[in-house]
């Protein structure tokens, strides 16, 4: 038995089998940067570390990047050093440190890279959890310091200060404080590598708030490299910490100008700016400024100029600047960007400013004077939802952005520009769900119970929220409803008029928002005790992007009107088998769920009414373990099913989705990426094939096509295209040598005119390919030649494709077209154009250029209809070719008749195969050109040959007048010989081709298209005529006459 098929038998998937499933970016423009450094010395070269989106690089400026950290596990790069002795050698500090709401993502360690970001080597450091600074040494490119804050969720032994000397192969931890205390911020004197400055942050979150401070905060010296410290944070000092005067988090900064002059900035009930000019041994409170330092752990990051130890620039909410060393503030500072997480100046160019911020990242050449946006594909979607149009659209909000509707397929050429998606109403958080009975109707959310439905046909939208009162500042216990940042909103699957939301009641409303009732009690634990001002003691942050006791799942059964699923933030599964008319608590059933507990998602089966998954994570208590577990009979009993998910510290789910034609189908997604399971859970197989690793928040599967559509908290949306061949993995069908899927039927889109857009965008989407996707399994590599045939209804072979011989699941796409018309190769050179080279094969391509003509020699496009695709693998693996039938369907926004696109193939057909005729006369009046120019050249000058050089040479010349009908004989393969000359019969079919088959949608040819099609037929006869007297009589003649 084949060894993959014995894995099959077993259930468990080699992720290698589904390499070929691949994944396709669609949008939309991206926010959140976190990191960013340049090459110091080289404009060309910047890196970024993006929230959770990746680390890219630009080595032209930033006219162009590239994501360079796809291959390994981990999305989030909080800080980036290029080491000063050797820019080729590029550290990455992963897991975010800025923060303030719970969506946010973990880091396993350090990585190194020793050829500029091309590959990358973990180095440890994997249960630090979150890496917001380090430093390298500018002499030694093996020696660094790493800031480890920890995962912050839980106490842990792994915060603190570590060093390298040998490249990241062993680590020593040099500052520890406590369990609860990591590193917020380093800095290294750059003129004494010895000599450190260490912020140190005492700091927990769960999912009952963020405590931000503590008397572990403090800051920190030391004077050889790490090995002893001794704490700054003293009043003696004029620097506060400690017991007395607790610190939250805090950054530090020594001044490239003046290495004596230091700086702090601390989280405190109002912020405080610190200078010392004596290396740290005393301290002046220079500001206490709210504009330094706004919401705290969100922000707390400066830089000094390198070439002025007074200028400073502070990343905030605003990109703020001092140049009286903080003691003031700038009214009108550079722009650098909004809500600001990093700032990185060129040590040998102070004009040369980056930011790091929300909206992507800023890179200024000019001291600040101006900035150019960089906005890269690193979208943070919440949540997605799709409609049923064909093609079907795409929504979800976008942290810190707004909503978003765009299509999975733009008919417009390969990519989806930026400006075809569009807002609809809502914000930043929550949801975008459309009305399944009428997408021109979305209801869309935002934090604080925000609601928002939107008409599409008007363009308009109204404010729907259930309780209208804002919230902003009060703590959860005393507002009459709490919210998530990002509350449920579900539309039921039986009465689309019905919608429900929930804070810590179910609410539900029949009439489009006007009113709203409770459909529940509260459905949380409302412990007080969790529903305090979040921030802690020193700073208050109540937007409602934590809170201890509210809903954070709704569903109803598709299956079972009136049965309705609840989760909370707080451990708490309720059902309601009657609508909500009483309900019952189930979370006593569910092993290893508790107060800590979120639960993500519930995802009532298809299937059977009874029958529900429950989602949950404990990972804000520093359990990251995957927890899916399944009911059969409304939640009286639990099962988990994932222990198949293999454990790390981002193997938390986020949410379990079930598949609506496969039962025990189940796709999950984690904080890296997304799983399957085809037996309910027994084994599960990654699914990530070619996605980058990012926290997968949302999975939906449109139905229609088959795709599995793809909320990615850091890479915006995400679709597999075609789920048919995952659906139908069997052992039975895997035991076979070859096995061809039944694919799934074909649009044959037409084109539309694309939408005017900017050129050389980062963040465009792409189009899957066009057609049919076909798929077939090779239970071992074939040797001979594999290959694809599409047969019409009439038993004619129209195409044939080539395919891959490897073993595993493979895929091919036709483009739903007959083959294309033959391509002529020229053997001789333009008669008046000699130094056209031939090429090393001794020829040169026939081009006729004009981007109106391309589309006339493609193959034209199949008539919609049944088709069968035939797999052939050679004669011992398909001794009888293997045959599945294939529906091609019109476009459904097409207004042609199929009675007008056969008359337009019928056209098309018979213009192809006349171009092929035209080719094959080119074809061989280059053959027999080339015969009579090789016997010139060979007997020109020899005695008693001059009668028969010069036939040959009058033969040659007729030969040329015969194809100057076919085609303009003086091209050189330059564009513009195109309009030097007329255009001949090859071009001209070419043009009409493309008139009637590409830009005529599915319209009849029109009458003057047939009319001139008959004349070109006339011409076509006429040159055939004295292409045939020329070769099989002249040529012949000619022959015979030579000795």
């Amino acid at each position: 038995m084949h060894l993959l098929v014995a894995m099959i038998l077993a259930q468990a998937l080699d992720p290698e089998l589904l390499s070929e499933l691949a994944y396709r970016y669609i949008g939309p423009d991206g926010n959140r940067t976190i990191a960013i450094a340049g090459e110091p010395g080289n404009n060309a070269v910047v890196y970024i570390g993006a929230a959770s989106g990746g680390r890219w690089k630009t080595t032209d400026g930033g006219s162009n990047w590239s994501s360079i950290f796809d291959d390994v596990d981990v999305a989030s790069v909080c800080s980036i050093a290029i080491a000063p002795s050797d820019p080729n050698v590029v550290w990455a500090g992963t897991g975010e440190t800025f923060v303030i709401r719970p969506a946010l993502a973990m880091g396993n360690g350090m990585y190194r890279s020793t050829d500029a970001g091309e590959t990358w080597s973990h180095v440890g450091l994997e249960k630090t959890g979150r890496i917001g600074r380090l430093v390298v040494s500018p002499t030694d490119p093996d020696v660094a310091v790493a800031c480890a804050a920890g995962h912050l969720y839980a106490p842990q032994p792994e915060r603190g200060v570590y060093r390298t000397t040998d490249g990241g192969a062993t680590w020593e931890q040099v500052l520890f404080v406590d369990e609860k205390t990591g590193c917020s911020d380093i800095a290294m004197d750059p003129t004494n590598p010895r000599i450190l400055l260490a912020g140190m942050w005492q700091m927990q979150i769960n999912t009952s708030g963020l405590v931000s401070g503590g008397p572990g905060s403090g800051v920190y010296r030391s004077k050889d490299s790490g090995t002893t410290r001794e704490k700054l944070s003293d009043e003696d000092k004029g620097l506060p910490g400690g017991e007395s005067h607790p610190l939250g988090k805090i950054a530090v900064a020594i001044a490239q100008s003046d290495p004596d002059r230091w700086y702090v900035l601390t989280e405190d009930t109002s912020p405080g700016f610190y200078r010392s000019t004596d290396g740290g041994d005393e301290w002046k409170l220079v500001s206490n400024n709210h504009t330094l330092n706004e919401r705290a752990p969100y922000y707390t990051r400066f830089a000094v100029s390198p070439d002025d130890a007074d200028r400073i620039y502070i990343a905030s909410v605003r990109f703020s600047m001092s140049v009286d060393g903080g003691e003031s503030i700038v009214e009108n500072p550079p722009r650098g960007g909004g809500d600001n997480h990093d700032v990185w100046i060129d040590p040998l160019n102070a004009d040369r400013i980056l930011v790091a911020h929300d909206g992507g990242a800023s890179i200024s050449l000019n001291r600040g004077r101006t900035f150019e946006r960089i906005v890269l594909p690193v979208a943070q979607m919440y949540h997605v939802s799709v409609d049923d149009q064909v093609p079907y659209y795409v929504y979800g909000n976008r942290q810190d952005g707004y909503s978003y509707r765009g299509p999975s397929n733009s008919r417009a050429g390969e990519s989806i520009p930026l400006g075809m998606w569009h807002d609809v109403a809502g914000c930043e958080s929550g949801w975008a769900t459309p009305d399944p009975e009428d997408d021109n109707i979305v209801w869309s959310g935002c934090y604080d119970g925000g609601l928002e439905r939107y008409d599409r046909r008007t363009g308009q939208w109204r404010d729907v929220r259930v309780w209208p009162e804002a919230s902003y500042g009060w703590a959860p216990a005393e507002v009459k409803y709490r919210w998530h940042w990002n509350f449920p909103l579900h539309i039921s699957p039986h009465d689309h008029e019905k919608v429900y939301v929930g804070s810590q009641h179910v609410h539900v409303t029949t009439d489009a928002g006007q009113s709203w009732r409770e459909l529940s009690p509260d459905l949380t634990t409302n412990d007080k005790t969790r529903q305090k001002d979040s921030g802690g003691g020193l700073t208050i942050d109540n937007l409602y992007t934590f809170d201890g006791s509210v809903l954070f799942s709704i569903a109803e059964s598709p299956v079972e009107q009136g049965v309705i699923w609840t989760g909370s933030v707080d451990g708490q599964v309720h059902v309601s088998q009657n609508g909500g008319e009483s309900w019952t608590n189930v979370s006593k059933n569910i092993e290893s769920l508790y107060v800590e507990s979120w639960v993500k998602a519930i995802e009532p089966s298809r299937y059977d009414g009874a029958t529900a998954y429950v989602a949950f994570s404990n990972h804000q208590d520093g359990d990251f373990a995957p927890y899916i577990y399944e009911t059969t009979d409304y939640g009286e009993s639990l099962e988990r099913i994932s222990e198949g998910i293999p454990e790390s510290v981002f193997s938390f789910v986020h949410v379990v989705r079930e598949d609506p034609e496969r039962r025990g189908m189940l796709y999950a997604g984690t904080d890296n990426q997304v799983y399957v399971t085809l037996d309910d859970g027994e084994h599960w197989t990654s699914l990530r094939t070619n996605m980058p690793p990012v926290p997968i928040y949302w999975l939906t599967v449109q139905e229609h096509f088959a795709d599995l559509v793809v909320a990615t908290y850091g890479r915006g949306f995400y679709i597999l295209d075609d789920l048919t061949s995952l659906r139908a993995l069997e052992p039975s069908l895997l035991e076979k040598d070859v096995h061809l899927f039944e694919p799934r039927s074909a649009y044959r889109f037409r084109a539309t005119k694309g939408i005017k857009t900017e050129s050389g965008s980062q963040v465009s989407g792409k189009n899957p390919p066009y057609g049919a996707s076909i798929h077939y399994h090779l239970a071992d590599k074939v040797d001979d030649d594999v290959k694809i045939e599409i047969v019409d209804a009439a038993g004619e072979t129209i195409r044939e494709l080539e395919a891959s011989g490897s073993a595993g699941l493979q895929r091919v796409w036709w483009d739903l077209r007959h083959e294309k018309s033959r391509e002529a190769k020229l053997r001789t050179p333009p008669p008046e154009h000699d130094w056209v080279p031939l090429g090393e094969e001794g020829w040169w391509r026939l081009r006729t250029w004009d981007l109106d003509l391309f589309p006339g020699y493609r193959g034209p496009l199949a008539v919609p209809g049944m088709y069968t695709v035939r797999l052939l693998a050679g004669d011992d693996v398909t001794p009888i070719p293997l045959e599945v039938p294939l529906e091609v369907r019109r476009d459904p926004h097409s207004t042609g008749t199929q009675a007008d696109i056969e008359a337009q193939a019928v056209l098309s057909l018979e213009i192809r195969d006349q171009l092929n005729e035209v080719v094959d006369m080119i074809d061989e009046l280059e053959w027999t050109r080339k015969e009579l120019l090789d016997l010139v050249e060979r007997y020109g000058e020899r005695e008693g040959m001059t009668t028969i050089v010069s036939n040959a040479e009058e033969l040659s010349t007729y030969a040329v007048s015969v194809e100057g009908k076919l085609f303009d004989v003086n091209l050189t393969g330059a564009r513009e010989d195109a309009f030097r000359a007329p255009m001949k019969l090859y071009g001209r079919l070419g043009a009409l081709g493309n008139d009637v088959g590409h830009d005529s949608a599915d319209f009849r040819p029109t009458d003057q298209q047939l009319e001139v099609h008959a004349i070109l037929t006339k011409r076509l006869d006429e040159v055939r005529e004295e292409y045939r007297k020329l070769i099989d009589e002249d040529v012949p003649a000619f022959r015979k006459s030579f000795p």
